[in-house]
């Protein structure tokens, strides 16, 4: 059990990164349309959708992926180890 809690640990700390580079990449011209941004944006925007809808824009900062980011921390944290404390 505590294998599958570190695989599932670990894939969440690797989305947060891919989160992270992919908002990363929305400063660079261009960036977003390479390869590896079109890659990152087929696996990241599902997941920042549900929270663009949900909090607008500020101007011209979004700050959905900052929440959206926190949301995975805290399941990360503290949402695997109570889910994994029930067995």
């Amino acid at each position: 059990m505590q294998s599958i809690l570190s695989l599932l640990y670990l894939a969440l700390e690797l989305y947060s990164f891919a989160l992270i580079i992919y908002i990363f990449m929305s400063w660079f011209p261009g960036a977003r349309e390479s390869s590896f941004g079109v890659f990152l944006a087929k696996i990241c925007e599902p997941y920042l959708e549900p929270f663009r809808k949900i909090i607008p824009p500020i101007g011209m900062l979004d700050i959905s992926p900052i929440v959206a980011i926190f949301v995975l921390y805290f399941a990360r944290v503290f949402g695997l180890p109570v889910l994994f404390s029930w067995f």
